[in-house]
């Protein structure tokens, strides 16, 4: 039976001088540290667009990509920039964090510059342009048109534009980009170059039999494209604002509750129509990555409907979601797919049972399992059918939770539990509690294998601002980090198969399962 691992590092994240991760060479860098380190998957967060609070799990669709990955030198290549465009310009003055203001308004003219290239020079014209158009005009389309009208209203949701614009009527809209129509034509080139870069450095990475993690989030965002062209797919009023909205339950951490505030899918209309728009979403999803992480899995057995406008998630009430039903139609339309299920937070056995019955893994935090008892969490539960993180892109990491968060009886067990040695960093220890459990898939954090405190914090959830930040420097890559991740990849056999020579076979590893890490519970 196959073991893997592999880390998880967001685009924008990687190390360049643009202000924020790209696709360029230190994405391409990246995957050669994750071959050298004998890994077999590379997690990102969603690819999808970002606004208000930067989240990339709030998006204006769910099918665009964010042009912010697009990569300057890549354009230069291509002629359609020179270095002189961007080169000097401040992107933010602190490599360790996304200027995210800044960069929204110092990549837009650089971006447009190029844009006016390309159209010179016709490339609009060009096999590979007009087959992407053609393959992607039911999303793109749709998206450039609401993009264009966005922007030319001052960037207000849709919700807020004139009553022409507000309801959506195909001719209408057609006309108004008409008459902007290099606002319309920038939205299409840029996705355009965001799909070529991506798919290169996909191609690049699989090539180097290095798989990707991607992550879709369950639900959309009000202001969004599909809000405004398939508010049936949504459970709305006459004037199409939502009549309930997605949140989370008062608990222990928050009397209140959280108010998200993403509509909440109609999911008799969407049973209606076989889950239609679901298979389309996870099919062009698997265009993208290898394996699909699916975020607050809970949501599909039952989720917390929140009334629209109300002052907090208090008043809301559980509502059954589809359950298996639109896993079987998955399964009859895009046949065995790989998934994980983001099944943490607040669970039932209604949720765990249809997990279970989908056959995908779900996941288990190690830092939740140290509280003084026998824990679920704690790897000596772990199925093997599941994917072992020492924290998430939610949590605090390793290192920050053992300082500044767990009470000292609780650093004990976690040091007892893990056999924690002396002078050992404690992150290391996290790492290598994962690297040793059942698990087939371990995912380790890139904060977590660089030792970081708070101050690698990449989310605090229900909290705007000071999030979705975090970056790595070039410094950060040393002999260090390779030589002890590849010592407790090979240590706890979960060298990807694609890497292990004949000596390795003779030393003990072996490389006979030729499955992938994690398969459907049926195919065990």
């Amino acid at each position: 039976m196959e073991r893997a691992s592999g880390v998880v590092l967001h685009i924008s994240s990687l190390p360049n001088q643009f202000g924020i991760g790209s696709f360029g060479a230190s994405a391409y860098e990246f995957v050669d540290f994750l071959v050298a380190t004998k890994q077999q998957y590379w997690q990102i967060l969603p690819l999808t667009t970002t606004s208000f609070g930067d989240s990339p799990y709030q998006s204006f669709s769910a099918f665009a990509g964010n042009t912010h990955f697009i990569d300057f030198d890549l354009l230069t290549k291509q002629g359609y920039l020179n270095k002189t465009d961007y080169q000097g310009v401040d992107f933010g003055n602190n490599p360790k964090k996304v200027a995210y203001n800044t960069i929204f308004q110092k990549r837009r003219p650089i971006l447009e510059k190029a844009v006016a290239n390309f159209m010179t020079a016709k490339s609009n014209n060009r096999p590979e342009f007009l087959q992407f158009y053609e393959e992607n005009s039911f999303w793109l389309v749709p998206f450039a048109q609401y993009m264009t009208v966005k922007e030319e209203q001052g960037q207000k949701p849709w919700y807020e534009w004139p009553e022409n614009l507000r309801n959506y009527d195909e001719t209408v809209i057609k006309q108004f980009c008409e008459a902007h129509v290099d606002r319309y034509d920038y939205h299409l080139v840029t996705q355009f170059w965001f799909n070529q870069q991506y798919k290169d450095l996909k191609t690049y990475a699989n090539e180097h039999h290095i798989e990707i993690i991607g992550d879709i989030p369950i639900y959309v965002a009000r202001d969004s494209v599909e809000m405004w062209t398939q508010p049936e797919l949504f459970l709305t009023d006459e004037k199409k604002n939502p009549s309930l909205v997605a949140g989370v339950p008062p608990d222990f951490y928050s009397a209140d509750g959280q108010y998200w505030g993403n509509p909440i899918y109609d999911w008799d209309y969407m049973a209606e129509t076989d889950y239609a728009w679901w298979i389309l979403r996870m099919k062009e999803s698997f265009k993208l990555y290898d394996v699909v992480r699916i975020d607050h899995f809970r949501g599909f057995e039952s989720y917390w409907a929140v009334p629209f406008g109300s002052p907090t998630a208090a008043s809301g009430s559980w509502k059954k979601g589809p359950g298996i039903k639109i896993f079987d139609q998955f399964k009859q339309a895009l046949g065995d797919i790989k998934v994980i299920a983001e099944d943490l937070g607040f669970m039932t056995q209604a949720v765990h049972d249809l997990r279970d019955n989908t056959g995908y893994p779900g996941m288990k935090v190690l830092q939740n399992g140290f509280y003084g008892q026998d824990s679920e969490d704690l790897p000596h539960h772990y199925p093997v059918n599941s994917v072992a993180y020492a924290s998430t892109h939610d949590s605090m990491q390793a290192y920050d939770w053992y300082m500044n968060q767990a009470t000292q009886a609780e650093r004990d067990q976690a040091d007892q539990y893990l056999n924690r040695r002396v002078g050992e960093h404690p992150s290391d220890a996290f790492v290598r509690g994962i690297a040793a459990s059942p698990s087939r898939l371990a995912i380790y954090m890139m904060n977590d294998l660089l030792r970081l405190g708070p101050e690698g914090r990449i989310n605090i959830p229900s909290t705007i601002g000071d999030n979705w930040d975090w970056r790595m420097s070039e410094d950060d890559f040393t002999v260090d980090l390779e030589e002890r991740l590849l010592t407790v990849t090979e240590t706890y056999f979960r060298v990807n198969k694609a890497f292990i020579s004949q000596d390795d076979t003779n030393n003990g590893i072996n490389s006979a399962t030729a499955e992938a890490a994690f398969l459907p519970k049926d195919n065990d």
